[in-house]
């Protein structure tokens, strides 16, 4: 019986300690609180079109953040003809890292990528959670993309 109490203590003991070193991965190395861990689902793309006027892209994709600091995207556009810099056929698709620069930026390293002029850049982006919602979009004053991302 006091085998069975001290092996109770040791598995709560370990329990506390794996939740606790989940929640200090959750800091960036700013100290700022990590609000993009997890998988996001596409709600929105905005996009400059031809006319230079930003329009609603027809797209589907998944953002993913894990807590080590690791990201993966993948947008796939309904209309091949349509997509960016970032896509090619109509399909956009990069991994790498990121950090978190500040509570409202981050940058995300790009090690590998369907587009390859990507891979080793450093992309860095602006982001607001809201509840449930991410909206990101670029730092560059040239990109005038935004795409909304909703926690899958």
């Amino acid at each position: 019986m006091k085998s069975l109490v001290l092996l109770c203590a040791a598995v709560l003991l370990c329990a506390g300690l794996v939740a606790q070193s989940e929640k200090k991965a959750m800091k960036s190395k700013t100290g700022i609180q990590n609000p993009l861990t997890g998988a996001w689902k596409l709600v929105s793309l905005e996009e400059p079109g031809a006319d230079g006027k930003v329009h609603a892209t027809d797209c589907a994709g998944m953002f993913v953040f894990t807590p080590n600091g690791k990201a993966s995207v993948q947008v796939m556009y309904r209309n091949q003809e349509t997509g960016s810099a970032y896509a090619h056929c109509g399909y956009e698709a990069s991994y790498g890292s990121y950090r978190i620069e500040d509570s409202s930026t981050f940058t995300f390293h790009v090690n590998g990528g369907l587009v390859r002029t990507l891979i080793g850049k450093d992309l860095k982006r602006r982001y607001k959670v809201v509840g449930n919602r991410l909206t990101v979009t670029s730092t560059h004053p040239s990109e005038r993309w935004k795409a909304i991302w909703e926690r899958d």
